[in-house]
Order: C-alpha cells, then sequence, then structure tokens
C-alpha cells in the first residue's frame, strides 16, 4: 500500500516537473489549465458588469467599472509578491530541495495572511478618498464606495487564494486551480443571479456574491495544499515567517509588486482621464476592459508559464531548456494574442451591447477596441519576457522598463495630449504607443544574452 502511494505521489511529481521530458508538451499541459483558470477568474468581474448592467442599468455598471483600476492597483502589489514568492519555490522545487521549498511555502501562507487583514483595513477605510481622488463622476459615487467597500471586506480570501495559487502553479500544478476556479465561478455566477437579478440588493451585492466565491476557492486551494503528497505540502503548525526566506521572496517579489502598482497606478490615471467624458464613457469603456480581459488571458498564461518553466529549468542548470521554451512560449503568446485581438476588433460592437445596448455606450466601448485590439501583439511580447526576467531573478528590470513605459511615459503622453486635443481616442492611444516602447527596450534586453549568462554563474 505504502509503495503504491509513493508511485503515485512520483508519477505526479513527473507530470508537473519542468526540467525533464518534451518542451511543447510540459508547456502547452500546464497553459491550457492556466488559460482555463484565467478564464474562469475572469467570469468573476465579469459576471458582476454583465448582471449588473443588464438588471441596474448603465450607471450601476459605471459605478462596478469606475473602480476596477482602483482594485487592481491595491490588489495587483500583493499579488505581484506572491509572483516573487512562486519564482522562489519553482527554483526550489526544481533543485529538488525539499527544506528550502517548505519554508518558502510557510513563509508565502504566512505572509498571505498578513497582508489579506492589511488590505482589508486599507481598501475599507479609504475607499471613499481614493474614488473622489481619481474624479468619480458624483452621480455614480455612493454606488462605487459600497461596492468597494464589500469587496475588499473579503481581502483575506482572494489574498490567500493568489498565495496558494502561486505555490502550486510553481510547482507546475495548473489543473487543481483549474478545478477549484470553474466551482468558485459557478458559485459566483449563481449568487450574482440571487443577489442582483432577483432580490435587486444593489450594486454592493455584486462584490458580496464575489467574495463568497472566492472564500470558497481559497479553502480548496489550501485544503489540496494540506493534502499534498509532495514536498509543498502545507501544515498548519509550520506556518510561519521564516526570515532568511522572506528577504528572498521580499527581492523577486517586491518589484513585481511595484510594478504591478505602476501599472495599475497609469490604469489609474487613465480612468480619470476617462471619467472626464461621463457615464456612458466610464460604462463602454468599463464594457470594453471585461473583454479586453479575455484578449489578454494568453498573454498571461504563457508569461506566468514561462516565469515557472525558466525558473525550475535554471534551478537544475538546463539552459538549453530554457533557450527553447523561452523561443515557443513567446510565439504561442504573439500568434494567440492577435488572433485574439482581431476577433474582438471585429465583434466589437456586438460584445459592448452584451453589457449593455445605449448607443452611447456601445459607441464608447467599441472606439476603445477599435483602437487597442491590433496591438495585442506587443503586449503579449512584453508581459512575455516581463515572464522569463521574473523567472530568471531578475525581476527589477521589467519593473523600470514599465516604470518609465507604462507609467512615466503614459501618464505625460495623457497629461500633455488630453489637454491640446480632448477627444477620447487620444487617451485610448496611450496603450499601444507604450506597449511599443516597452516592446524596443525588452528586445534589446533579451537579445542581449548576458542575463542568462549572469544566473548560470549564480
Amino acid at each position: 500500500m505504502a509503495s503504491s502511494a509513493s508511485s503515485a505521489a512520483e508519477k505526479s511529481r513527473q507530470s508537473t516537473l519542468m526540467t525533464e521530458g518534451s518542451i511543447p508538451k510540459k508547456m502547452i499541459s500546464f497553459a491550457i489549465p492556466l488559460f482555463l483558470g484565467n478564464l474562469f477568474q475572469q467570469l468573476y468581474n465579469t459576471a458582476d458588469s454583465l448582471i449588473v448592467g443588464n438588471f441596474l442599468g448603465s450607471t450601476a455598471l459605471a459605478a462596478v467599472s469606475s473602480s476596477s483600476s482602483l482594485i487592481f492597483l491595491m490588489v495587483g502589489f500583493f499579488n505581484g509578491i506572491f509572483l516573487g514568492a512562486g519564482v522562489v519555490i519553482a527554483r526550489y522545487y526544481g533543485a529538488r530541495k525539499a527544506h528550502l521549498v517548505s519554508a518558502a511555502v510557510h513563509t508565502t501562507i504566512a505572509l498571505g495572511l498578513i497582508c489579506g487583514i492589511l488590505l482589508t483595513f486599507i481598501g475599507m477605510i479609504f475607499a471613499p478618498q481614493m474614488l473622489i481622488l481619481m474624479g468619480t463622476p458624483e452621480s455614480i459615487l455612493p454606488q462605487s464606495v459600497s461596492y468597494f467597500k464589500v469587496y475588499f471586506a473579503g481581502s483575506v480570501a482572494f489574498v490567500m487564494y493568489n498565495a496558494a495559487v502561486g505555490i502550486l502553479q510553481s510547482a507546475g500544478d495548473s489543473r487543481h486551480p483549474l478545478i477549484y476556479l470553474i466551482i468558485s465561478s459557478i458559485v459566483n455566477v449563481v449568487l450574482d443571479i440571487l443577489f442582483v437579478g432577483l432580490f435587486q440588493w444593489g450594486v454592493w451585492s455584486a462584490a458580496f456574491a464575489t467574495i463568497i466565491s472566492q472564500f470558497v476557492s481559497a479553502f480548496l486551494c489550501l485544503w489540496h495544499l494540506m493534502k499534498a503528497e509532495d514536498i509543498y505540502r502545507l501544515e498548519l503548525r509550520k506556518i510561519r515567517i521564516f526570515p532568511p526566506m522572506l528577504r528572498k521572496i521580499a527581492v523577486n517579489g517586491l518589484p513585481s509588486g511595484f510594478q504591478n502598482s505602476i501599472i495599475a497606478l497609469a490604469n489609474v490615471v487613465v480612468q480619470s482621464n476617462i471619467n472626464f467624458f461621463g457615464p456612458d464613457a466610464v460604462a463602454g469603456c468599463g464594457a470594453y476592459s471585461k473583454i479586453e480581459g479575455f484578449g489578454f488571458l494568453p498573454i498571461t498564461c504563457f508569461a506566468l508559464s514561462l516565469s515557472t518553466f525558466v525558473s525550475q529549468n535554471l534551478g537544475a542548470r538546463r539552459y538549453d531548456r530554457v533557450r527553447q521554451g523561452m523561443r515557443f512560449g513567446i510565439l504561442c503568446s504573439l500568434s494567440l494574442a492577435e488572433l485574439i485581438g482581431i476577433t474582438i476588433y471585429l465583434s466589437s460592437p456586438i460584445l459592448v451591447a452584451a453589457f449593455n445596448s445605449d448607443p452611447k455606450v456601445v459607441a464608447y466601448g467599441t472606439a476603445q477596441a477599435h483602437t487597442i485590439t491590433l496591438f495585442y501583439f506587443l503586449l503579449a511580447f512584453s508581459h512575455c519576457v516581463a515572464g522569463i526576467m521574473r523567472g530568471a531573478g531578475k525581476a527589477t528590470v521589467p519593473m523600470f522598463v514599465m516604470l518609465a513605459c507604462w507609467c512615466v511615459i503614459r501618464v505625460s503622453y495623457i497629461t500633455a495630449a488630453v489637454h491640446f486635443l480632448p477627444d477620447i481616442r487620444v487617451v485610448f492611444w496611450a496603450y499601444p504607443l507604450t506597449w511599443s516602447l516597452s516592446s524596443i527596450v525588452f528586445l534589446i534586453y533579451l537579445f542581449r544574452g548576458n542575463w542568462m549568462q549572469m544566473e548560470k554563474g549564480a
């Protein structure tokens, strides 16, 4: 019996370890569940917007949309930290250093609890002030504040979920997070229909449905970690901060956290400029942002896949596999991103109208789609190279590139251009222009080639 259990555990390990076997097969088998998982995760916010827009109208949809960039600003920093934790765990997992994997896992979970509690207080106390600073229209401000506060009341759930998923993905397991996301997404949609559609509780109830479903997914992921038959198994009595491991996580995670916050901060500025054009613009662009979230899925999944793949293989000192996997991942991401971009470009009027059929709302959302979607390949390249650099332990590289291109240049462009030409399409063009700049910088850095040589000598 023990031999059978050991054999099953070893088989499971071999299926997730990315340092052996066919590179395309390993990356695709990791990326597909990751893609589907992100698809169902995107349903969280999309279900909120779709149901709110149809049952409560464009003003309520604008209230949900107005807080989305601010939510990402706050959540993105902590998610970036757990990306860094995943890189550390993947490196030790690839090297099969069990005691270091265990220390990293338990430090990550302890850090998640602390971050979740901190984020709850920040979100609920400062919600009104932050939304006012963004220039949220007065007509939607009360509903925006109620949605924002309820959403952040469940901060512990989505922070712990991201921490647990980061651990599983660092070990090459993207299948179980997919299963748990499907379950929680179904819970979310059912509760949205019940709370918003049937009970008519208002905008805040959409956020309430989301946090309940996030608690479900967090519990399932943590339960799986506690039952795992591998070196990343979670034991409640071992949960604490290991200072040396916390330093390693901080070195890899803080740049990713700042990077996410930088991007989100720039998007808050973009959202503030969109708010200037009124509730119809906010609702239309909010609808497009939900559609865009689906378009970004292949970009996200291959960037995360590359981080795990590169980190595990550098840990195992398989530099040949790093180069081959890097080329394959970038090619797949660019191809899928552009195919989806073209599809959204052609179908955007129908897709936006699914959220709200008001002609003005549809016009704004369609205009944004027609400006941005054909440039998805640039975003894909930037994210893939950023993922490679994170996996190689060079997280400061994407942080500085995105600070310059996606924050300083983007904000400067919008501030200057809108002043002279108050047209919302000027705001839309901020994205493809800054994606182009970051892609050029990343291309130059990537082909210098010394980033992996430095890691090899470490």
